[in-house]
Order: structure tokens, then sequence, then C-alpha cells
């Protein structure tokens, strides 16, 4: 039992070590011999382990799968609506590729490669998981009807897959801060917005209010704009939240599913 205990570990230390190294050198680069000096063993260890650094990219890339997937599910568990779920698991995919070597290397190993001979696709189970999502979102009528499914998934996996290269060499690009900057920008365009002005009219502000005959813009909280004299009283709680002013419709948009805590930043590392 205690030689399985201490083969179980050096397995796990070998694999964490090569994991490092590809994150920080890349596939072809690394070399047994510094993936061995790294988890403080023998190249003759390791080779009782892992046949070579074939088997090695192949081993951290079915473990960093293993760690998307036990992601999913917890944000699966864990939160309702379909959006909610979608950026709750981003967030922790940030968080793991920040701490974790194995997810790390995983994101940076994925692509056509000699040691996969089969589907074990990271990018393909997130981004089959995010279409999923939003799906969801539109059977819950929280889904813009323009938007494709598809095609927003891939723009989140490419998303995705350029904050944890960036965040290889600046950790600011998979901060918490970041990913609530990007889905400031992104949400308001997946979730349905106000209703359309009549065709016959004049073209709606950019965000998507209604225009005035008159031309003038209207208030932050969509009341028209006065022609002279006081404006209209404004009564009741929801009235005084208004009058106050209130969000305009996407950030209304985004504060329906952005996780506790989310800032409204709109913009992204510089």
């Amino acid at each position: 039992m205690v030689q399985q205990e201490r083969a179980a570990r050096t397995r796990e230390s070998v694999l964490r070590a090569a994991a490092e190294v590809f994150a920080e050198e890349g596939f072809v680069p690394a070399t047994i011999s510094r993936i061995s000096r790294r988890a403080g063993v023998s190249a003759g260890a390791l080779h009782f382990h892992f046949a070579g650094k074939q088997a090695l990219a192949r081993a951290v890339e079915a473990a960093a799968l293993a760690a998307v997937h036990r992601i999913t599910g917890q944000a699966d568990a864990e939160h309702g609506g379909a959006l909610q779920r979608l950026i709750a698991a981003e967030h922790a995919l940030m968080r793991a590729v920040e701490q974790d070597a194995v997810v790390r290397a995983g994101f940076h190993l994925v692509g056509p490669a000699p040691w996969r001979t089969d589907p074990l696709d990271l990018r393909g189970a997130w981004q089959r998981w995010v279409e999923s999502l939003l799906h969801a979102a539109r059977r819950e009528k929280t889904l813009a009807p323009e938007v494709v499914p598809a095609k927003v998934a891939a723009l989140v996996v490419a998303a995705t897959v350029g904050f944890a290269s960036l965040g290889l060499k600046d950790p600011a690009w998979i901060s918490r801060r970041t990913l609530e900057r990007y889905w400031d920008l992104l949400l308001p365009r997946l979730t349905p917005g106000p209703p359309a002005p009549h065709q016959d009219g004049p073209l709606p502000h950019q965000d998507g209010r209604p225009p005035h005959q008159d031309g003038r813009p209207p208030h932050r909280d969509g009341r028209p704009p006065h022609r002279g004299g006081p404006g209209p009283a404004v009564t009741g709680t929801a009235g005084a939240g208004r009058a106050a002013g209130g969000e305009d419709a996407a950030d209304a948009g985004a504060s329906r599913v952005l996780p506790p805590g989310s800032g409204s930043g709109s913009g992204l590392p510089e």
C-alpha cells in the first residue's frame, strides 16, 4: 500500500511538472530531462509512469478536460439560469487557468498534435457546453431572437482561449475585472432588448430606445425630453428610482444575470 501511494504521488508530481513546462515552453521545446528535473525524479522514474513526452502531453490534456467537466458540472448544479451558469463557469475556468498549471497547459496544448489519437478536445468540449447553454437560454426566453448560438459559442471559446493565452504573460487578462468588463460588453448583445420602433418612423437610438420626433435625445432613463417648463411628476418607489437616473437597457440586461459583485467596467486590459 505504501509503495502504491508513493507511485501515485510520483506520477502526480511528474504530471504537474510536465504541465508547468508545457505551459511555459510549449510542447515542442519541452524536454523529458527538464520535466524530470522539475518533478525531482530521474528520467527512469518518469518513464516508469509515462512512455515519453507524447504520453505526458496526452495525460495533461486529459486531466485538464476532466477539470473543465468539473467546472461546468458545478456551474450547472449551483446556478439557475443558463446565462448565469455560463458566466459563473467562465469565471471559474479563468481562476483554474490562473491557479492550476494542468488547466493552463491543457488550453496551451489543444490543436492538431501527434499524441491525439481520438477526439479528446478541450476547446471542443467547452464550445459544445457553451452552445448547449445558449440553446437553453433561448428556451428560457433570455436570449435575443437574432442571436445564433453556434456563432456566439465560437466567439466565447475564442475569447476564453485568448484570455488563457494572454494570461500566461500578463495575469490581468484572466482577472475577475477583465471578465466582468468582457461580459459587460457582450451580455447586452445577447439578451432581449426593448421592442423595436415602428418601421415607418425615424431610426431608433443606438441603444435601442425609440426616437423622438423633435430630434432631441431622451433622458438616460428613457423618458422623452421636456419641451419647456417643469417635467411630469414622478411618484412611487419605482418612479423615484427612475428620477434619480435609471439604468440603460443594456445595463439592465447585464444586471439580470451577472454574478454578485460584478462590476460595470467597459474596457479590457490596456
